[in-house]
């Protein structure tokens, strides 16, 4: 008789051959339930974020003063009211594009935010990268002052000014109007 006419042949398994077969399956289980456990473990651990966390309120005077030793003019530190908030103020000594310049973010009252960028030697490069390159789109006029405004839609406006011997580039997320409230304390605050 040939191997092609017998009947295939059906494995017998003993109850031991059985249970060790079982125990891969068994064992994967159990890991993957392990790992799912650790997994949870650490995500309920881990602490959620919270927007206070990320609220800081710098001195922006006091900064000023410690860079104004660096800078060649007065950094702008306008006096607004306690409803905005900083939440950086910096030197930045020659910038990626050589430019010497100070920078201080704002929190506006509505919760958007300002970034006030100020310096004596302004270059076309600078402020195509401060304001990224977005196009002159009009002029506001501010407490006697032309603005140039760059914005596209969907993006980040910027206010532009010569005040002094300086550049001030105001650029954010916020309204025009709130951009109005800090340009009016800047321009205040350098014909002082």
């Amino acid at each position: 008789m040939s191997t092609e006419d017998q009947p295939p042949v059906t494995p017998v398994l003993t109850p031991k051959q059985a249970k060790r077969a079982n125990a891969t399956v068994t064992g994967m289980l159990i890991s993957t339930g392990v790992c799912v456990a650790l997994f949870l473990g650490v995500f309920f651990l881990n602490p959620a974020s919270k927007a206070e966390v990320y609220e800081r309120n710098v001195d922006v005077q006091q900064v000023a003063q410690s860079a104004a030793s660096a800078a060649e003019f007065t950094p702008a530190s306008p006096k607004l009211t306690d409803e905005w908030t900083s939440n950086f103020a910096r030197w930045n000594s020659a910038s990626g594009v050589g430019v010497d310049s100070w920078e201080v973010g704002y929190l506006t009252p509505k919760g958007e935010f300002i970034q006030l960028s100020q310096t004596d030697t302004a270059n076309p490069t600078w402020i195509a990268s401060q304001t990224e390159s977005a196009p002159v789109t009009g002029e506001r006029e501010i407490a006697g002052v032309t603005w140039e405004l760059r914005d596209r839609p969907e993006d980040d406006a910027s206010l532009i000014a010569d005040l002094g011997d300086t550049t001030i580039i105001l650029r954010g997320t916020a309204d025009l109007g709130e951009f109005d409230t800090l340009a009016t304390a800047v321009i205040n605050q350098q014909k002082q």
